[in-house]
């Protein structure tokens, strides 16, 4: 639930309006020194220079003061597995082995309500954590998992996506729903929680692998019912899995040609991996404005690829960047940043730390578009934030000594931070970590 308490959060605040090209591009984003955020309501109800904001306050609105540390909104993070908080750091080789060897074993345990309530515990836990506010989530193919998500979400007043994952081929039989089945339940679901608080239901084909055309078509179907719903999906993410999905669907040009002819891409649709991408599927990307889901940590754990921002963006494409657990190594957005500039450098393409921090903020936010409502300080949106400390520990500290400037603190977070830089999280004006 949101804090309806009016307070002033007093910090050093930055957010942006759009990505910033370089630490001179001062119009690309807002830094005040002695800063302060109006929370009422579970919103923003103003934002600026402490004296003013102060000014504008009722007597006696409580102050917290975060001095000297960051304020930005809190972190989004556009492709998690609920059911995988368990999977996580699980040697395997690469992808289709390390799903049928530790993935599918541990969603079916899901079946269990119970096993999803604790696990949702924990695994909001960890989000909160390390800042992240809100996700974009794939349960498991069982309907009590998707409540088991949403009912904690509501619980702590977090905005977050998520849907129930289909599947009805290619895994083990408890796992496997049939087509008509998927849409049954994941309409259901939909109308039991999109729109219902902050939530946000994702129609959720696990990928073409595993989902026969009946299904994807059902998956379409149901987007075309409720046009205003997310879908998710995985798509190019490793050689074997695109020379499988071709052999399953032959009459498609590419993998990317099964999605778009069951009408499954849209501003809506995150494709998670795109790493081997051909130019006609760039191409179809960008004219559905469908968005590429970079997953850095999972994608070097797996062995899959190197994902390629520039050429992406060059071909109009949109992007977002996620942690993909269990694939994914940590909660964290900061070490998440960490691999993804790490995977761009090795392509000679330089990541600047500004332009790091839009991305997990205002950048994923307009990559689910929902930028009217999080990733940005804006007075009138969600109070959703993160406050963050560059010197939580000694090797951070000792750095911080010889910085100079915004960007070094921000690349000092984003190479050695983690859950201790994260000195709280606030969801709609909610202090959740402490």
């Amino acid at each position: 639930m949101a804090d309806m308490t009016p307070k002033i959060l007093r910090g050093r605040l930055l957010s942006f309006s759009t990505a910033p090209k370089g630490p001179d591009d001062t119009d690309a984003y807002s830094y005040i020194e002695d800063g302060a955020l109006l929370l009422r309501g579970g919103k923003i109800a103003a934002c600026g220079e402490f004296a003013d904001v102060a000014a504008t306050a009722d007597e006696g609105t409580a102050i917290i003061d975060h001095r000297p540390h960051l304020i930005l909104p809190g972190f989004i993070d556009t492709h998690i597995h609920f059911p995988q908080a368990q999977v996580i750091a699980s040697w395997a080789d690469q992808l289709l082995d390390w799903l049928n060897d530790y993935t599918f074993p541990a969603e079916m345990k899901f079946a269990d309500k119970a096993h999803g309530e604790r696990i949702a515990k924990a695994f909001y836990d960890a989000l909160v954590a390390h800042g992240t506010t809100t996700a974009s989530a794939y349960c498991s193919s069982h309907p009590a998992s998707v409540d088991a998500y949403f009912e904690e979400a509501e619980r702590r007043g977090m905005l977050m996506l998520g849907g129930k994952t289909m599947m009805d081929r290619n895994a083990p039989a408890d796992l496997c729903d049939t087509a008509q089945s998927a849409y049954d339940d994941s309409k259901a679901l939909l109308k039991k929680w999109n729109g219902r608080g902050r939530a946000h239901y994702v129609v959720t084909p696990r990928f073409a692998i595993t989902s026969t055309p009946g299904q994807l078509e059902a998956a379409g179907t149901l987007l075309r019912e409720y046009p205003d719903c997310h879908l998710q999906t995985h798509i190019n993410e490793n050689h074997n899995e695109i020379a499988y999905t071709l052999e399953l669907y032959p009459e498609a040009a590419d993998y990317l040609g099964v999605y778009e002819g069951f009408g499954l891409l849209g501003r809506k649709t995150l494709l998670g991996h795109c790493i081997h991408m051909n130019d006609r599927e760039l191409g179809v990307m960008r004219e559905t404005g469908s968005v590429a889901v970079f997953c850095p940590t999972s994608n070097l754990f797996l062995g899959s690829g190197l994902f390629n921002k520039a050429g992406l963006e060059q071909a109009g494409v949109r992007t977002a960047i996620a942690t993909d657990v269990g694939g994914g190594t940590n909660y964290s957005m900061l070490r998440t940043l960490d691999e993804g500039y790490k995977v761009l450098q090795l392509q000679r393409q330089r990541l600047h730390p500004l332009a790091c921090f839009h991305w997990i903020t205002l950048g994923n936010a307009e990559a689910l578009s929902l930028q009217d409502r999080i990733g940005t300080l804006e007075p009138g949106t969600d109070a959703d934030l993160v406050v963050l400390d560059a010197r939580a520990t000694q090797t951070m500290a000792l750095r911080m000594e010889t910085a100079e400037s915004l960007s070094e603190e921000l690349f000092v977070l984003q190479t050695l931070g983690d859950d201790r830089a994260v000195v709280e999280t606030y969801a709609a004006g909610k202090a959740l970590k402490s």
